[in-house]
C-alpha cells in the first residue's frame, strides 16, 4: 500500500494512491460507511500496525467499488503534498554508509554507524520549494537517501528480527550545507536547516518493497543523473541499522532513520569541481518501488 499526506484546506490529509487516483479517505468516510475503525491519518495508520492497513485496504477497495466515487477520488497532479510521515518522535540519520560515498570523500571505513539527527522543522514535502539559507551558507549540497520507517517498538532487537519492527519505506533528500557541517565536529547544524528532509511523496508499506537493501537509488539534478547507486552498497545494512540503534534506544511506531546516501554528491567532487545547489535548481529522488520525491531549490527571502 501507498500511504500520502496531502493539504487540504490548511488541514493534513490521508490519501491511499490506487490505480484510480488517490482515496481521500476523510471524504470517503462521509459518503461510504466503514465496517469498523478506520484510520484516518498516516500516524494511526501505523500506530495501528498490519491491522490497520488491512482495514484500510479493505475499506479502499468497498469505497472504489461504490457509486459515486469521484467525489473522493482524487488526481494526484492538482494536490499539495505534505511530508509522507507527518511527526516522527524520532529522525536518526546514518552517516557514511554507502562504500563508494566513504571513498570518494577520502573517510575510513566506519567499524559502527556513524549515527547523528535532524528535527521536524527540516521536513516538507514533495512539490514543495527548499529555501536556501543564503545568509548563512552558500554549500548545499543533495543526497538521496531511504528512510526506514518503524512500526513496532523496537528495543535490544536481534538483527534477524529487525526487519519484522518495519512500516514501510520512503525517500528522502537529506540536504546538506557542507560549509555548516564541517565548521565543527559535530555535523547536526549543516543538517538541521528548515525544510532541509524533504520527504515522500508516498510511504510504502514494507510488503511492496520486499529486500530494502537491493533498490536502485538516484538523485537527479536540472536533468542530469548525479548519484546512481543501489541500497546493496550500504556498509550497515536496514536490518544491522535497527538493531543497532535499538540496542541504544527505544524506537517507537512513526521513529525514520535515514540510511545514508551514496557516490555522486557534491562534496565528493575535486574542490575546484564543486557546484553546490542555487536557486532555480530542481532535485529529484528516485528509488525504486518508491516513486520519485522532487523540490525546487530557491534562495531564502530577505
Amino acid at each position: 500500500m501507498k500511504l500520502l499526506t496531502f493539504i487540504e484546506n490548511g488541514q493534513q490529509q490521508l490519501g491511499v494512491k490506487t490505480d484510480r487516483g488517490i482515496v481521500h479517505i476523510s471524504k470517503a468516510l462521509e459518503v461510504i460507511p466503514a465496517d469498523g475503525a478506520v484510520a484516518r491519518n498516516v500516524h494511526e495508520v501505523i500506530d495501528g500496525g498490519q491491522a490497520a492497513v488491512s482495514a484500510l485496504d479493505a475499506y479502499v477497495s468497498k469505497a472504489l467499488a461504490a457509486g459515486g466515487s469521484d467525489a473522493y477520488v482524487l488526481d494526484e497532479a492538482n494536490l499539495t503534498l505534505g511530508p509522507c510521515v507527518t511527526h516522527p518522535n524520532k529522525i536518526i540519520c546514518v552517516g557514511l554508509n554507502y562504500r563508494q560515498h566513504a571513498i570518494e570523500t577520502n573517510a575510513a571505513i566506519p567499524k559502527f554507524p556513524i549515527l547523528f539527527n535532524k528535527f521536524n522543522n527540516t521536513l516538507t514535502g514533495h512539490g514543495h520549494d527548499v529555501e536556501l539559507p543564503i545568509r548563512v551558507t552558500s554549500q548545499v549540497d543533495y543526497e538521496a537517501e531511504l528512510v526506514i520507517v518503524i512500526g513496532k517498538e523496537a528495543k535490544y532487537v536481534a538483527k534477524e528480527d529487525a526487519l519484522s519492527h518495519v512500516f514501510g519505506y520512503c525517500n528522502v533528500n537529506d540536504l546538506s550545507a557542507r560549509d555548516l557541517q564541517m565548521r565543527t565536529q559535530q555535523w547536526l547544524l549543516g543538517k538541521t536547516c528548515d525544510g532541509f528532509s524533504p520527504l515522500g511523496p508516498y510511504l510504502v508499506t514494507a510488503d511492496e518493497v520486499g529486500n530494502p537493501n537491493d533498490l536502485s537509488i538516484k538523485c537527479i539534478v536540472n536533468g542530469e543523473v548525479r548519484q546512481d547507486s543501489n541500497t546493496s552498497d550500504m556498509i550497515f545494512h536496514c536490518d544491522e541499522v535497527v538493531s543497532y540503534i535499538s540496542q541504544h534506544m527505544t524506537l517507537v511506531p512513526g521513529d525514520i532513520i535515514l540510511t545514508g546516501t551514496p557516490q555522486g554528491v557534491v562534496l565528493g567532487y575535486p574542490e575546484d569541481k564543486r557546484v553546490y545547489l542555487k536557486d532555480g535548481d530542481v532535485v529529484t529522488i528516485e528509488i525504486e518501488k518508491l516513486g520519485s520525491l522532487t523540490n525546487r531549490m530557491v534562495n531564502e527571502k530577505a
